[in-house]
């Protein structure tokens, strides 16, 4: 009778035990995703809410649970502030038990929140912004940039602009971190062409005013006036161009332009544009499908950072499941060993330096008369393949990469 009490105890010391242990195995019993994007400023419309929300349905889409434990999304506003956006991601990894931050809309937020990830050994994913520190100088095991970045709108708008024989360049940029990166990925494309830039404006951020801007533009004589800028400040370039008849000379190109941009400026005005974007929500049967489910919810189409949003949480979650664990170093071991085949890209997958590799595409905005339907904006210009479109390896500034 002893020796069966023995037996029944011990046996229920190692259903206890093991029961601790699988718990153990979901820091705070809870898989938390904190979305840190701009939810009020200049890029709430690229951004906010539709990041939001596309991470949720990622988080629902999977069950809502993870290896048991409940997923978690919270989300805060970084204000287009480096300085709020690090410490909002310090206090979420510290005390606020976050996993994992996505979106990061904003170059210099997302600078900032991947030196404190590769401090505090957490994981980030950024889809909302272009700077290519993320992969270089500021890589780590726990970053990854997953959507688009400068060098691949450099050589897919860029290129395509200097092979047109558009030799000449003048740049508006926006002065912070992103712009001023576009430009020099798209300087180095355009000299590597044989082209020239005679010449550069910075503006601030959330810029209302482009008279003077486009008045240098026009006097550079250049033949392309480039657009190192986006969302708002893009879309205020662009009608002011068109309203100081710069375009009668001139030709414009749009760096990053979002379909929300175009949806802003109207076909008549945008009509003719090329752009570089990793996804359209048209582009298949299966992008049309979660675009009509994010319509539902948000009221627009996508844009490519909300899709990668989606995409990169899925990625993430599964992540977590393969490996059993959120456990950082683990996670990420599993993320560089696992492929993304979904309505984002098919085989994707990340490299060392944490960039996540897939085709872009080259686009060019329809006239009135091509559009059919509402949001129906965008028609196939060229797959540009991962390999060309993201920076070589061997280019890469990354501590990581073995040269």
């Amino acid at each position: 009778m002893k020796n069966s009490l023995r037996l029944t105890v011990a046996a229920a010391s190692l259903v206890a035990f093991g029961a601790t242990g699988a718990a153990a195995q979901v820091s705070n019993d809870v898989v938390r995703i904190g979305v840190l994007a701009d939810m009020s400023g200049i890029y709430n419309d690229l951004s906010g809410k539709g990041a939001v929300e596309a991470v949720k349905m990622a988080a629902e889409d999977v069950g809502g649970t993870v290896l048991g434990k409940k997923i978690d999304v919270i989300f805060a506003d970084h204000l287009n502030k480096p300085d709020v956006g690090a410490a909002k991601a310090r206090e979420w990894f510290d005390t606020g038990g976050v996993d994992l931050i996505n979106d990061l809309a904003n170059s210099g937020v997302a600078r900032a929140v991947a030196a404190v990830a590769k401090e505090k050994k957490r994981h980030i994913i950024v889809n909302g912004a272009s700077n290519m520190g993320i992969t270089n100088e500021l890589c780590s095991p726990y970053a990854i940039h997953y959507a688009y970045d400068a060098y691949s709108l450099a050589h897919g708008t860029g290129k395509a602009v200097v092979d047109q024989g558009g030799k000449s360049w003048f740049f508006l940029t926006v002065d912070f971190a992103f712009g001023i990166g576009l430009e020099q990925q798209v300087s180095d494309v355009v000299r590597a062409n044989k082209g020239r830039v005679v010449g550069a404006a910075r503006h601030p951020l959330a810029t209302t005013d482009f008279s003077s801007y486009i008045l240098q533009a026009q006097a550079s004589k250049a033949e392309i006036i480039g657009i190192a800028s986006t969302g708002a400040d893009a879309v205020n370039a662009i009608k002011a161009a068109s309203e100081f008849g710069a375009t009668k000379n001139q030709k414009l190109a749009a760096l990053l332009l979002w379909i929300e941009d175009i949806h802003s400026l109207g076909l008549p005005t945008a009509q003719g544009l090329m752009l570089t974007n990793a996804w359209y929500w048209d582009q298949n049967d299966e992008t049309r499908k979660f675009a009509k489910r994010f319509y539902d919810r948000v009221g627009k189409m996508p844009n490519m950072a909300q899709a990668a949003d989606y995409s990169s949480t899925m990625f993430y979650l599964n992540a977590v499941k393969e490996a059993g664990t959120d456990d950082p170093d683990k996670a990420s071991a599993k993320m560089r060993e696992m492929t993304v085949s979904d309505m984002f890209t098919k085989q994707g997958k990340v490299r060392v330096d944490g960039r996540f590799m897939h085709d872009m595409y080259l686009w060019q905005v329809k006239t009135p008369a091509e559009s059919k339907a509402p949001w129906d904006y965008l028609k196939p210009v060229a797959t540009i393949p991962a390999e060309q479109a993201f920076q070589p390896l061997s280019e890469s500034k990354c501590d990581l990469v073995k040269k």
